[in-house]
């Protein structure tokens, strides 16, 4: 493994040769070959139904996850996929969400769904990539996921063939004799022809593929983006990307002895990229406990004794799990643990501080995007990490941080904020998006992918996220469009303007809140809001926490509501509350721009101070603050 603990290590990594140079497979069916050959008969991926550290789980050796992968691959081209077609997967973890993932982007195109989205955004999905084929459970108790997939097939066309796994094999007696007893039925009905996933499977060879595995670089995924509200973009992903990010794990991070625990799911692009082919290019051992990950029953009180019970290196994590896991007492031997990798949101101070006190291990902070097929940065493993940034840039990762002043874009200096721009390997430039329409004007110089975060370098070529030039806000790693909420208000009679926000949130990150300004002489109180937003909001996630209605809205100069004044309010009014409930003598004095750091919170004391409990209280979230 090359050494990464510095700008100068990384440096040193893309010197060795151009990455058009390096020797890497150059399609996923030769990427599964070659671990194959090299680690067959070691664990690849493992699997459990349930959270218990001794309930039963099943794995897939290196062998056996090439000879799976090659089975569905020769079962989708024998459902007539061709090498420019979609096949979809609409699943929760399992060994085949990894199967299909796998032979789906050897036979043809795979667009992982997320499960948790309502049958018409799973529906808008598979019209937008056009998907002949999917990939879904067959309807199981305490889950609605074949229900909703048969609603969306109705509503797809395309769709052809339905192929179901049923999750009753993961479960031993007696339980395994009782779901057939209480397994809830699918009245929807669809056009679709419905399988056995895995009987269909078990048709076709495991040896060998039954068509020529090109060899040119292709698309190979689709991946939606977008989160659990608003209509998802749909970003395009080609071998050449995923074979990066594989590559840089095992070249930078991980190695055949290496153990990780993901509890992230296989539709998003972490769980998918970072982490299953970092897996495939370096021989490691992914664990995915509970179809839920840590939204599974358990996770969470028996989380060490996972660890404990498969001797992880790595765990695979995000702030609100670490939030989760702070609350309960490591309780098992976590000493093989070297390192925790965390993404999809800032990570507050104070967890990271908690973390490391609790287990001795140290999180490095990491970012990513789905339009750049994942991997952009990480604070090294080795090396400094410097709490609040996300790191060095990956080798044959190029940032820059751009302003564009009349049309042209104009680099910023050390420290000053900007767009962060991105050129790697996973930049499909000039089609990152299937929509045509959403591809202008998202490259900087033909090149660079605008990714619509705010961002610095500074002086050791480390990269921090100061805010976003997108509006999005981002609850504990799922995005959430600010328009669906700011419609359903404005569908209010009463409501003339509506401006949501993301309000700092302690566990989540962020939540949604929505400031309202009345129709003139119009009336109507908070709780009749909440109520409205409650029955016009499909999702969810995206109902806020927190309606206000304020005399008039701040707005620009051409009418559009200025949101960082909102978000000035929301900070101050959620800090003032966690240092009163804290019992710290102190409140929000104002809330500021910082070029460096984005919104700041000044606070002024109003008596006694315990310097430490103010930091414990305001250091669970990630804006800044200071003492005036």
């Amino acid at each position: 493994m090359a050494r990464f603990a510095t700008m100068e290590d990384r440096n040193a990594v893309e010197a060795e040769s151009p990455w058009a140079d390096r020797q890497v497979p150059g399609t996923m069916y030769g990427f599964l070959a070659d671990v194959a050959r090299r680690h067959g008969s070691r664990p690849a991926v493992t699997f459990q139904l349930m959270s218990g550290p001794k309930d039963p789980a099943q794995t897939l050796t290196w062998a056996q996850l090439l000879a799976r992968s090659t089975q569905a691959a020769n079962l989708f081209r024998s459902l007539g996929v061709g090498e420019g077609d979609v096949i979809a997967y609409v699943m929760p973890n399992a060994l085949e969400t990894a199967v299909a993932l796998l032979g789906g982007s050897i036979a043809g195109v795979v667009n992982p769904i997320n499960p948790l989205l309502e049958p018409e955004q799973i529906s808008a999905i598979l019209r937008e990539t056009r998907a002949k084929v999917v990939v879904t459970l067959r309807a199981f108790p305490k889950t609605d996921v074949a229900q909703k997939v048969a609603e969306a097939v109705r509503h797809a066309p395309e769709v052809r063939h339905v192929l179901e796994v049923d999750l009753n094999r993961y479960l031993t007696p007696p339980k395994s004799w009782i779901v057939p007893l209480v397994r809830p039925k699918n009245p929807v009905e669809h056009v679709a022809d419905v399988q056995d996933f895995n009987a269909a499977c078990a048709r076709h060879p495991a040896d060998r593929l039954t068509f020529a595995d090109a060899t040119a670089d292709r698309v190979a995924a689709m991946f939606h983006t977008g989160g659990t509200t608003g209509m998802p973009k749909v970003a395009q992903h080609k071998y050449s990307g995923m074979i990066y990010n594989g590559w840089l794990g095992a070249t930078l991070l991980f190695t055949h002895e290496d153990v990780l625990m993901c509890p992230l799911p296989l539709f998003h692009v972490f769980a998918a990229y970072p982490i299953l082919m970092s897996a495939i290019a370096s021989g490691a051992h992914v664990v995915f406990p509970t179809p839920a990950g840590y939204r599974g029953d358990g996770v969470f009180d028996n989380f060490w004794k996972l660890i404990e019970r498969w001797k992880v290196t790595f765990m695979i994590t995000v702030p609100t799990a670490i939030a989760a896991l702070m609350q309960r007492p490591v309780n098992a031997d976590v000493s093989t643990l070297r390192s925790a990798i965390s993404g999809s949101a800032p990570l507050p101070i104070e967890l990271y501080n908690r973390f490391k006190q609790a287990t001795g291990v140290e999180i490095a902070e990491g970012y990513g995007l789905t339009e750049a097929t994942c991997l952009v940065s990480c604070n090294p493993i080795d090396g400094v990490k410097k709490i609040g940034s996300v790191g060095i840039p990956f080798p044959y990762t190029q940032v820059r941080i751009l302003t564009r002043k009349n049309g042209d874009f104009h680099e910023c200096a050390v420290d000053e904020v900007g767009e962060i721009c991105v050129a790697n390997p996973g930049v499909f430039e000039g089609s990152t998006y299937t929509e045509v329409d959403k591809n202008r004007d998202l490259f900087a110089d033909g090149r660079y992918l605008r990714t619509g975060d705010l961002g610095r370098l500074d002086a050791d070529g480390y990269l921090w996220i100061t805010g976003r030039a997108k509006d999005l806000i981002i609850r504990g790693g799922h995005n959430i469009d600010p328009a669906v909420i700011e419609d359903a208000l404005l569908r209010h009679p009463a409501v003339a303007f509506a401006g949501a926000i993301g309000q700092p949130d302690s566990f989540a990150g962020e939540l949604p809140c929505a400031y309202v300004e009345l129709v003139a002489g119009s009336a109507v109180t908070v709780d009749e809001l909440m109520a409205h937003a409650r029955d016009h909001i499909a999702e969810r996630a995206a109902v806020p926490k927190h309606v206000e209605i304020l005399p008039e809205l701040p707005k620009t100069a051409v009418g559009k509501i200025f949101k960082p004044d909102l978000r000035k309010r929301a900070i101050a009014r959620v800090y003032d509350a966690a240092l009163a409930e804290g019992g710290v003598a102190a409140q929000v004095a104002e809330v500021f721009e910082d070029k460096k750091r984005g919104l700041v919170a000044r606070l002024a004391r109003t008596g006694t101070v315990d310097e430490a409990k103010a930091q414990e209280v305001l250091g669970n979230f990630t804006v800044p603050w200071e003492w005036g």
